[in-house]
């Protein structure tokens, strides 16, 4: 690419020699003929005295404000959290005493539960065992009365059979001989031999 001394053509006779060298030499002329400030070796010692002026004022802003306002927050924060942790190791303390007195309060109700029904079982056989004791006796009682009515109905029955043997005995001697024979004589022949 050709240089802009080129395109216009030869330098006149003249013109100084060290212009044409000067804006070849800075940039071809481009912005008044300055490089690049931050690499400009005439600005480069300020540059350096400004760049610690800051450097050191900011330094002393963070350390002075900043980083204490952030310690602060992370100390802030450090302490919450230890607390929300002590909390909640307060609290995990605090349901296991709920849950061992909870499980024990079940224990002894189940146990208390047991005896209810045992002490429920044994009066409710102590009372059957007597119920049964009772109707037992009634029974028996019952039972001998039935006997003892059986026994004098069974002596009755017996006592009148031999009253109705003598009847059908007598009958039959009737209807055989045509003739009635004494009921005396009818129970004297039907008594058994010893009487």
């Amino acid at each position: 690419m050709a240089s802009p001394a080129d395109k216009s053509g030869p330098a006149p006779k003249n013109a100084p020699a060290h212009d044409v060298h000067a804006t070849t030499e800075h940039g071809g002329g481009h912005g008044g003929g300055s490089a690049f400030p931050p690499f400009n070796v005439d600005t480069f010692a300020p540059q350096l005295i400004w760049l610690t002026l800051t450097f050191v004022a900011l330094y002393v802003l963070m350390s002075k404000v900043a980083l204490p306002r952030i310690a602060e927050v992370v100390e802030g924060r450090r302490e919450r959290i230890q607390g929300d942790l002590d909390a909640a190791e307060r609290l995990k303390g605090e349901t296991e005493k709920a849950l061992a007195a909870y499980e024990q309060a079940h224990a002894d109700a189940r146990a208390k539960a047991s005896g209810i029904a045992k002490e429920t079982r044994d009066r409710l056989a102590a009372e059957t065992d007597k119920e049964r004791s009772r109707v037992d006796t009634l029974i028996n009682v019952k039972l001998a009365e039935a006997e003892s009515s059986i026994a004098a109905t069974k002596k009755k029955a017996l006592a009148s059979v031999n009253d109705i043997a003598a009847d059908v005995a007598g009958s039959l001697v009737a209807k055989l001989l045509g003739s009635n024979p004494a009921p005396d004589e009818v129970r004297k022949a039907l008594a058994p031999v010893g009487e």
